[in-house]
């Protein structure tokens, strides 16, 4: 009596497995549909335990994604061999994008639109009176002063009603950073002068501007800080 042949010899590389969408489509969907409750459960236990408006927010829109995107693609690879599990694997990376990721992505909108995520100033030029391009650097001759346009962003006046205090700073006592007015409002535009004295070094230097704010107890901040370049006056 001899022995049956064995399917594949030792050395042979592993059959890939066959996927029948009878057995691939309801394991898939069940996958998707499992990511997907879990999204709006620990959206929901979020909600009910964070209190305040910001502070958790932004890992609570990123944590379900990140756990079934990376853990479905390791379900997946390690089961590969095993087409249901492999599709439920795939559901679960599938609903990591949607709605997982879309969902997220909208939450942190919202939070950048009331402010959570911080604010900024915007520095730009002034053409004819109005604000033009914004910039990160300025190249002034010594002794030369330059106004520019700027704004607070990342907060509106609907999320921070208040007044914002400014500020403006030097990292070199040539410099002088002067602003006309010390208080505005959330995207109202405002200007502020830079004027290198004659006696300035050529050198790389920075000036930032910082606008501040108190709303029931709590402190938001929004600053940037511009390069300024100073490089030789120019000859009489």
């Amino acid at each position: 009596m001899t022995a049956p042949a064995p399917s594949s010899l030792p050395g042979d590389p592993p059959a890939f497995p066959t996927y029948r969408l009878q057995t691939f489509l309801p394991a898939f969907l069940l996958g998707w549909g499992l990511g997907a409750a879990l999204t709006f459960a620990v959206r929901g236990a979020g909600a009910a335990l964070l209190a305040g408006p910001c502070e958790g927010r932004t890992l609570l829109a990123l944590l379900v994604p990140l756990l079934l995107g990376p853990g479905g693609l390791a379900f997946t690879a390690a089961n590969w061999r095993r087409p249901r599990r492999a599709a439920l694997g795939l559901g679960l990376v599938v609903a990591s994008l949607l709605p997982a990721l879309f969902v997220g992505a909208q939450d942190i909108g919202g939070l950048r639109r009331s402010g959570c995520a911080g604010g900024y100033v915007v520095l730009a030029t002034l053409q004819g009176g109005q604000p033009g391009d914004s910039i990160s650097t300025l190249s002034l001759p010594a002794g030369g002063t330059r106004t520019l346009s700027a704004r607070i962003g990342g907060f509106t006046s609907q999320t921070h009603p208040g007044v914002f205090t400014l500020t403006g700073a030097s990292s070199a006592p040539g410099l002088q950073v002067s602003l006309p007015r010390t208080q505005v409002r959330a995207g109202e535009l405002f200007t502020l002068t830079v004027r290198a004295s004659p006696a300035t070094p050529v050198n790389s230097y920075t000036v930032g501007v910082r606008a501040v704010t108190t709303q029931q107890d709590h402190k938001a901040e929004a600053t940037a800080t511009l390069e300024v370049n100073v490089r030789p006056a120019p000859a009489p």
